[in-house]
């Protein structure tokens, strides 16, 4: 086991204005935008290449908002990879994913991020053995470069704390031959400590808009592996506490909001070999629609 550096045994102070964190510059209000200290990852000129994709792709309100109408569900994946390059597979969460089920993806010409069981994010009581599996099926994908990301997304209850660091520094230590990326929805973990600790060990964080409300996730941009991650959650005020998988994520980006993210697009790009880019604004074909607004301006700023 490595030593618990870093998120593993870093303390916070909480001030009525931000968050300092312990060992870092950092000082930053809880709802504007965070102004990170550079981390290890130099920028460079050169631009890597930039993916961008939707989180899920078996939506029955996407009929005939984009997959034909006489379309069977067989065929979406294969229509979908027709369009693009990269999708998020979100059925992992809910159920542990099987080799031979994995082994079906590898015909499509597409990377998967493939989303951790819950029972390792939300439950986590995952035995040891129940993680081999997860891990047994997913590497399957890495045949032929198919594998993009394991994405653990953790909820707002996994807060930075002793208990929590510990495990998820022993988590990611279980996945390691694989690409992690993790993602966090409690804000005290966006600090400079968490940031340099996953760069030591190049796993990645995804950055993400969403809701900028009391509570949530401030803003921040950082890439801490060779692969930078972006995941749009929507901006559902409303509906961010309250409202269901669906609801919550009820949103459609304007034009305006996705050519602001423009310059942060490019910067991350410069700082990473992939940018994967997440669209899960999925009710009624909405991230279909903001992820091909998106391709177009990226395509205009010669970015892709």
């Amino acid at each position: 086991m490595k030593g618990l550096t870093g998120f593993a045994i870093g303390w916070i102070k909480r001030f009525p204005h931000g968050y300092e964190a312990f060992g870092s510059n950092l000082i930053s209000s809880q709802f504007g935008r965070l102004k990170m200290e550079k981390n290890s990852l130099k920028m460079t000129n050169k631009v890597g290449k930039i993916i961008i994709g939707t989180s899920g792709f078996s939506y029955p309100d996407w009929k005939g908002v984009f997959y034909p109408p006489g379309l069977k569900k067989e065929d979406w994946l294969k229509f979908y990879a027709e369009h693009y390059e990269f999708c998020e597979l979100n059925f992992s969460y809910y159920r542990m994913p099987q080799v031979q089920q994995m082994e079906k993806f590898l015909s499509y010409p597409l990377k998967f991020a493939v989303k951790a069981h819950k029972s390792m994010t939300h439950d986590r009581l995952t035995a040891k053995a129940a993680r081999q599996d997860f891990f047994e099926a997913v590497k399957v994908l890495q045949q032929d470069d198919h594998l993009a990301a394991v994405m653990l997304q953790f909820p707002f209850s996994f807060a930075y704390t002793p208990e929590n660091r510990k495990y998820l520094l022993e988590l990611l230590e279980d996945l390691d031959t694989l690409p992690l990326v993790v993602e966090f929805r409690h804000p005290d973990w966006v600090r400079n400590s968490v940031f340099e600790e996953l760069t030591k060990h190049s796993w990645g964080i995804s950055m993400l808009d969403s809701p900028q409300i009391s509570g949530g996730m401030p803003e921040f941009d950082s890439v801490t592996s060779d692969i930078a991650y972006l995941r749009f959650h929507g901006r559902n005020k409303e509906n961010w506490w309250q409202g269901d998988n669906v609801s919550r994520y009820d949103y459609e980006y304007h034009q305006k909001e996705l050519e602001a993210w423009l310059p942060r697009i490019s910067s991350m790009a410069q700082q990473a070999k992939t940018s994967y880019i997440s669209f899960n604004n999925h009710a009624r074909g909405q991230a279909i629609k903001n992820a091909n607004q998106l391709k177009t301006i990226l395509k205009r700023a010669e970015l892709i």
